[in-house]
């Protein structure tokens, strides 16, 4: 019962850590739902069950880095905003919920102003990188509602 609730906690920790970047939203509900598999010694949800759900978490935080790539290429930037918008959100995720929402924009930015000398392509570059945070924000939220579902269907057919 105590690991029941401890992975209802997880999984609504999880939850809210897809919508705040602070939180590890994804791998938090996964851990949620591999717990109450264990904690019913997998007779609900199966190991090949719990494999598909980390398959779909692992994809969805790899969606989620490249979206801000994926968005600075959308907006016509050059390979070093690309590269810019990468760095950013790897430096953004020491600075918390400020630096995760701006690391993008500035890294994609700042490359794209040394490489072209251009404010308006920069400031383009920069806006991209804002689209792929909210491409991979929506993805991470699909993965979620997904992996949740797909847990649920598992322990209430089988």
């Amino acid at each position: 019962m105590v690991w029941n609730i401890v992975a209802v906690l997880l999984v609504l920790v999880g939850i809210a850590g897809t919508i705040l970047p602070a939180l590890p939203g994804l791998p938090l509900v996964f851990a949620g739902l591999l717990l109450a598999a264990w904690a019913d010694g997998f007779v609900h949800v199966s190991g090949w069950t719990m494999l598909v759900l980390a398959l779909v978490a692992a994809i969805a935080m790899a969606a989620d880095f490249v979206a801000s790539l994926f968005g600075t290429k959308v907006a016509g930037a050059s390979k070093w905003a690309m590269v810019g918008a990468g760095v950013g959100t790897l430096v953004g995720i020491f600075f918390g919920l400020p630096g995760l929402l701006l690391g993008p924009f500035v890294g994609a930015m700042a490359a794209e102003l040394i490489y072209r000398e251009n404010l308006g392509l920069a400031t383009k570059a920069g806006l991209g990188a804002w689209l792929g945070i909210a491409l991979g924000a929506a993805a991470k939220v699909a993965a979620v509602f997904t992996m949740v579902g797909v847990f649920l269907s598992a322990w209430w057919i089988f």
